[in-house]
């Protein structure tokens, strides 16, 4: 079963970066289509960046293309997410989601969730 914990989450300034990672400690997922969504205190979780099980295709949001990164090391049961040039508006908890459809771009396509991790982003 898929079991996914976040990490990697914190305070930073304008400008810096962080690097998220999610493990699954299930050690499953190397077949899932795993994605990063955020939620933002007062508003919906919505879709930053997806990674295919081969790691062979990636997609972002729009907001975060050229900035973010998102990559995979099933060998480790791990899915990193690589934020670069952050801004405050970036601030939310991060969730990392995991699902056998492919390329899934909505929250109810997934089926597995991590409890999330906070990214606070200062001016």
């Amino acid at each position: 079963q898929v079991q996914l914990v976040e990490s990697g989450g914190g305070l930073v300034q304008a400008g810096g970066s962080l690097r998220l990672s999610c493990v699954d400690s299930g050690r499953t997922f190397s077949s899932y289509t795993v994605g990063w969504f955020r939620q933002a205190p007062g508003k919906e979780r919505e879709f930053v960046a997806v990674i295919s099980w081969s790691a062979g295709s990636t997609y972002y949001a729009d907001s975060v293309k050229g900035r973010f990164s998102i990559s995979r090391d099933n060998a480790k049961n791990t899915v990193y997410l690589q934020m670069n040039s952050l801004k405050p508006e970036d601030t939310a908890v991060y969730y990392c989601a995991a699902d056998l459809a492919r390329r899934a771009l909505q929250v109810r396509q997934y089926a597995y969730w991590g409890q999330g991790t906070q990214v606070t982003v200062s001016s």
